[in-house]
């Protein structure tokens, strides 16, 4: 029976080998699944080589989900390598990842894919064009993702070993699998007990209590620390026991693992790099004024939250450690945060204005967040506060307008201030009603560059939806 093809080539920062040996690493999987897509990799067989099988929990072409089974074979270092489903939701599936030569440090890659529906005839009549859209989205992000990633890479050369609190969060997952695939050592550090050995994104486990003192030697062999672990602020309904977890999620553990850091680092020289989460609601509420990362604190619980949080870092600070405190925006992205939480109601022709929607939302996108941590991870001269926002906030309508029509849907709804604080509580004001209009001073002083500075392109990236 005749197959269907589908072929995309783009241009790549980096050499054939270069792009081949990214995508030869475990991780490179991590970096490549658009985030709209419901799909993980659950298990790996053998090294990356002829015969090696992966398993990945999918929903391909549907909302059950299913475990698909592909092979890898003709692996070619440096030139090529295929892939073929041995079972899934294709009658026949066979992918050419391609690397073709342009110079020393450019190349194309190159993705073929040919495929055979399901149900003959009836299967390419209804569903042929679905599929056809679904690859052009998917691996339009992937190249764009892998060029992105192997620039960023390319900037920095020098290979460091890192641990990272918060590496399953919707931030951390992306970091590791960033730092991973682009050759960098990656421990995760978990609750109760680590698994031995490497995982099938080829990062290693050790464990850590939060709530308890960090032994300085949990620390061991690493150039830097990566603290992104925190209870989620728009998790549930503000109650006065919810606040203490916010607070305590964040201060407690922070102050352990800093002094472990300062301890480490004072016996071992290393590590020599603390980077620790923190928010944009250090701010507090900004009305129409711009804040940078020299405007002063705020007030309310959430900026008492941060001043504490970053506080907490201090025994790294006295001790010499480069210090970064992450203050965070609204993350783009439909895996997790606030923009999931939004897109039900957004599809179903049900986004609102919150309040008067004056209010302004800075906001980054989950690849620029990854970008700026990396940014901060290898610039020496990068300390202190870094605003982790785009350079382009929008108030709280343009940014419902403008996913509203990426989405093709109406914004037509208005929700009160009164009804967001019966439903939310103090949650209402602190952050969906509050006003937070901050630029990323640091980064444009250091030369950072974001793939997506402005909303639209932004929105269309993270969400697969091309324009027109």
């Amino acid at each position: 029976m005749a197959r269907s093809e589908f072929v995309l080539r783009s241009a790549m920062p980096a050499s054939a080998a270069g792009v081949f040996a990214w995508h030869a690493r475990p991780a490179a999987f991590g970096r490549v699944q658009p985030p709209w897509e419901n799909a993980a990799l659950t298990a790996v067989s053998g090294p990356f080589a002829d015969g090696q099988r992966l398993t990945i929990r999918a929903s391909l072409l549907g909302p059950v989900g299913l475990n698909w089974v592909a092979e890898v074979f003709g692996v070619e270092p440096g030139r090529r390598f295929r892939d073929r489903q041995l079972s899934g939701p294709f009658a026949a599936w066979e992918h050419t990842h391609e690397f073709v030569p342009a110079g020393d440090s450019s190349s194309f890659l190159e993705d073929r894919v040919a495929y055979r529906l399901p149900l003959g005839f009836a299967g390419r009549v209804v569903g042929g064009g679905m599929v056809r859209d679904r690859l052009a989205r998917m691996f339009a992000y992937r190249h764009a993702v892998t060029a992105s990633d192997l620039r960023r890479h390319a900037l920095y050369p020098q290979k460091l070993a890192v641990g990272i609190t918060g590496s399953r969060g919707l931030i951390g997952s992306d970091v590791t699998a960033f730092l991973a695939a682009g050759g960098h050592t990656v421990v995760r550090f978990v609750r109760g007990t680590a698994e031995a050995g490497p995982g099938i994104d080829g990062t290693t486990q050790r464990p850590w209590s939060p709530d308890s003192p960090v032994d300085p030697k949990t620390l061991e062999g690493l150039d830097a620390v990566i603290h992104l672990a925190g209870d989620g602020i728009a998790e549930g309904r503000w109650t006065d026991a919810k606040k203490a977890r916010i607070r305590d999620s964040r201060v407690g553990p922070t102050s352990h693992l800093a002094k472990a850091v300062a301890a480490s680092f004072a016996a071992t020289g290393r590590p020599h790099t603390f980077l620790c989460s923190s928010g944009i609601s250090s701010y507090g509420d900004t009305g129409d004024r711009v804040a940078d990362e020299d405007s002063p604190a705020g007030t309310g619980f959430l900026a008492d939250v941060c001043k504490g949080w970053e506080g907490a870092c201090d025994p790294a600070r006295a001790a010499g450690v480069r210090v970064v405190n992450l203050r965070t925006g609204l993350v783009m992205s439909p895996k997790g945060g606030a923009l999931a939480k939004q897109l039900p109601a957004f599809q179903a022709g049900g986004g609102a204005v919150l309040g008067n929607g004056n209010q302004w939302v800075s906001w980054i996108t989950i690849g620029d967040a990854v970008g700026v941590i990396h940014h901060a991870l290898m610039r020496p001269e990068v300390r202190g506060p870094v605003n982790m926002v785009s350079p382009n906030p929008v108030t709280n309508r343009e940014f419902g307008r403008t996913l509203a029509k990426v989405l093709h849907r109406p914004f037509v709804l208005t929700l009160p201030a009164s009804v967001l604080r019966v439903m939310f509580a103090d949650l209402a004001d602190e952050a969906m009603l509050a006003s937070t209009r901050i630029a990323p001073k640091r980064l444009t002083e250091t030369g950072f560059a974001f793939d997506h500075p402005e909303l639209a392109g932004a929105v269309r990236f993270v969400l697969g939806r091309p324009a027109g």
